[in-house]
């Protein structure tokens, strides 16, 4: 394969952590990557620095030049594209819109490595809607890339498993490393000819829409299944949350309780909680009546402090009578 794969000259371009496993898998499989695209530096950090993105810094690392237009709609940009003369132009988790007529320069096109089965969940954030719907299984897709939002035909695909303790950061590393290997796959066939795509069905069409901050805080009243889906959708961000005696309390790690059996909490258990009633420690959770079932929180923090097993943070605090949400 690497005989064949380094008859191709690419282009890549990517922004965050996602995307690295992908260029460091062309890399390693001997493909000449000729240029990175990335997006600008970003002021991050407590000083607010400006910081490369993880594409750059890891291009840098390999010798690869490194572009960073603010834009594709201007010509310096896609000028620039041409100038590489690529065959390919890889593209993942870039954050920029890339104009058709910018995705026809490469000679055999520009290729999208998408983290879910397309035609579901097309749009920005695939891995946390796939979590935060309950989906058993989702995966990465290779599509060749067209004017819409992820509308083009596909050339590979590959299901994962969503495990019961999967939350958005695990599932993501997973799906990286499957892009990369998906990719050098589909661009070493590429290389000897042409591939069979298939165009996306028109049904089962669904839109993973950017998380917004605001989604992060927990409403008691949903079921325990629900609000645990989402505790693994948001972490590592933003991070559910609730309120604790007027603090706002984030919930890194929960799960339902098995079989929902609340005589299993160590505290007398009304029989109808409200939502949001802290119900006592039940081994190592704290234990938090839903609109249905109860949630076993393993894992949570308060302002200004790291974050702590449920143990810990109810040796800390009285937990007697106390309310999650509110205020």
């Amino acid at each position: 394969m690497a005989g064949h794969s380094r008859s191709l000259r690419l282009a890549f371009a990517g922004t965050p952590a996602f995307a690295v496993a992908a260029l460091d898998a062309l890399h390693s499989a001997g493909f000449l990557v000729a240029g990175a695209f990335t997006q600008a530096d970003r002021p991050a950090g407590r000083g607010l620095g400006l910081q490369p993105s993880p594409v750059k810094q890891r291009a840098v690392e390999l010798g690869i030049p490194v572009l960073q237009p603010l834009t594709f709609k201007a010509a310096e940009a896609s000028d620039a594209l041409a100038a590489l003369g690529v065959d390919a132009f890889i593209v993942v988790a870039y954050g920029l819109i890339l104009p058709a007529a910018v995705l026809g320069i490469p000679r055999l096109g520009s290729f999208n490595i998408h983290a879910s089965l397309l035609p579901r969940w097309r749009g920005a954030a695939p891995i946390q809607r796939a979590i935060l719907a309950g989906d058993a299984s989702t995966g990465v897709t290779i599509m060749r890339m067209e004017a819409g939002l992820d509308t083009g035909p596909m050339l590979k695909a590959r299901a994962v498993p969503i495990l019961a303790e999967d939350n958005a950061q695990t599932l993501h590393d997973r799906l990286s490393v499957l892009g990369g290997e998906l990719i050098v796959s589909v661009l070493a066939d590429l290389s000897v000819g042409p591939v069979p795509e298939r165009a996306q069905p028109a049904d089962g069409v669904t839109y993973a829409a950017k998380i917004d901050k605001a989604e992060a805080r927990i409403d008691w009243r949903e079921d325990a299944a629900s609000l645990a889906r989402k505790i693994r959708a948001f972490n590592p961000w933003p991070i559910a949350e609730t309120r604790f005696r007027g603090l706002q309390l984030r919930i890194h790690v929960a799960e339902p309780a098995p079989g929902d059996a609340p005589a299993a909490v160590q505290a007398p258990v009304p029989s109808s909680a409200p939502p949001g009633t802290v119900l006592g420690l039940v081994g190592d959770a704290i234990a938090v009546a839903c609109g249905q079932g109860l949630l076993y929180v393993k894992r949570l923090q308060l302002p200004g402090r790291k974050a702590v097993a449920a143990r810990e943070f109810a040796n800390a605090q009285s937990l007697s009578g106390a309310q999650f949400g509110g205020e």
